[in-house]
């Protein structure tokens, strides 16, 4: 069990450590390049850089490691590669907090400890992740329930934390964007610490989605507060225990089929998505649904980025680049004179090549994402993106991006086949936008 350092001050100390960290690093590095003319290894710098901010974030929890998630998996070259792979384990990693804290909490924001509320309540938390934690507890009339309790103080801290992560990340990122990108990421947070709001998606995405093939959750108000979150449990298992477990190819891509036209279905007039899209919020049912889980991460994008963004997909099926190059001036991804002609050109180069692999699922009437040469050819992809002088586009990408890249790494863990026959049907709908 771990304490959660709540304070201004002691997270303070544990911002000041790690950037004094990372500064010496890189200065020692220049050091060794201008002074002692000696090359050391940019790869290894950048992943002992993030190994330092990695141990801590995983120590602040909080909205910083939720910075860190978001940042590093949003796959627009923002951050080297190596935070990427380094930074990925903070799904798994995060210590519980004590349950004295636990019962506290419940107490202060419903007015009775855990045990006077609920029949029974495991103070063993059975997942721990950025801003709160789950427990497990049983109700006479709700039956199963799954408890989430927040960290103290996560939605107090959130401007200064974010303004100690600006000063860490500006020494490892140049970009005029950086100030927007961090504006997004906070008003997800300030969304996610609330967990009314997030009871109320619950009951959204369970009248848009749940159906025979969807599980979502009910929200439990009775026991809920903006600091808890008290919802029924789907019960099921997550992505590494359902592998583990060897399921058959017919398994697999059923399930790889739910997400896939989960994913899609999201494409409507609602322009909301679920922007959440790891292993850990889904589970694989034993009655062939897919449930749905977390929706702390629910991002509604302004309807002209998400229609000019939903028409590129058919613009690369369809290989009208003419089209392609606007939609991209008109995205932010390339400027729209030529001032900067050599630059935009290449950029534009990158991410047509990079469009045309990522569509590569919707060309034909099946897709196998049991293909290692598909996996290797994305990763180059955005290796070479972090090549790139800064970061492109709009701040919108940060959560779209990260949704359907993290809808392909699911699909090729589950090493899953696909039909996109019905999401190109959807994808269609969107080429008036660029006519």
């Amino acid at each position: 069990m771990d304490q959660f350092p709540s304070s201004k001050f002691e997270r303070g100390k544990i911002f000041t450590k790690a950037g004094l960290k990372v500064g010496g690093n890189y200065a020692k590095h220049h050091l060794q390049r201008v002074i002692q003319r000696k090359e050391g290894s940019r790869s290894e710098l950048h992943k002992s850089n993030a190994n330092e901010l990695f141990k801590a974030f995983t120590k602040l929890r909080g909205t910083a490691l939720k910075i860190a998630q978001s940042v590093s998996v949003d796959n627009s070259g923002m951050l080297p590669d190596e935070f990427v792979d380094v930074m990925s384990q903070a799904q798994y990693k995060v210590p519980p907090i004590n349950p004295v804290l636990v019962r506290t909490i419940v107490k202060n924001e419903l007015g009775k400890y855990p045990e006077e509320l609920f029949e029974s309540f495991d103070l063993k938390a059975i997942a721990a992740a950025s801003i709160g934690q789950v427990h497990i507890a049983y109700h006479k009339d709700y039956g199963k329930l799954a408890v989430k309790i927040q960290y103290p103080n996560v939605r107090e801290t959130i401007d200064s934390d974010l303004t100690m992560a600006r000063t860490i990340f500006k020494q490892m990122v140049k970009s005029a964007r950086t100030e927007e990108y961090f504006e997004e990421i906070r008003e997800r947070l300030l969304e996610e610490t609330d967990y009314n709001l997030e009871g109320r998606r619950i009951e959204e995405f369970h009248a848009n989605y749940a159906d025979d093939r969807i599980e979502t959750p009910r929200y439990i108000a009775e026991f809920s507060s903006e600091k808890v979150l008290t919802m029924t449990y789907l019960e099921g298992d997550h992505l590494d225990v359902y592998l583990a477990n060897n399921p058959d190819e017919e398994s697999r891509n059923h399930y790889g089929q739910l997400l896939w036209d989960f994913f899609h279905d999201q494409i409507n007039d609602t322009r909301t998505i679920h922007a959440d899209a790891h292993p850990g919020n889904y589970k694989f049912m034993e009655n062939g649904k897919l449930g749905i889980l977390d929706f702390g991460c629910v991002k509604t994008f302004p309807k002209e980025f998400f229609d000019t963004y939903m028409s590129a997909l058919p613009l690369h099926h369809t290989r009208d680049y003419v089209a392609l190059k606007k939609l991209y001036q008109e995205l932010g991804i390339i400027g729209s004179d030529d001032s900067n002609l050599g630059v935009d050109e290449a950029y534009f180069e990158f991410f047509k090549s990079f469009g045309d692999t990522f569509i590569r699922p919707y060309r034909d009437l099946s897709f196998t994402f049991d293909n290692p040469e598909y996996k290797l050819e994305l990763r180059s992809h955005l290796q070479k993106a972090t090549s790139f002088r800064e970061p492109v586009g709009s701040r919108h990408f940060i959560y779209s991006t990260r949704t359907h890249m993290g809808l392909y790494s699911m699909l090729m863990e589950l090493k899953a086949k696909i039909n996109p026959e019905r999401s190109v049907a959807v994808l269609n709908t969107y080429l008036k936008v660029a006519d």
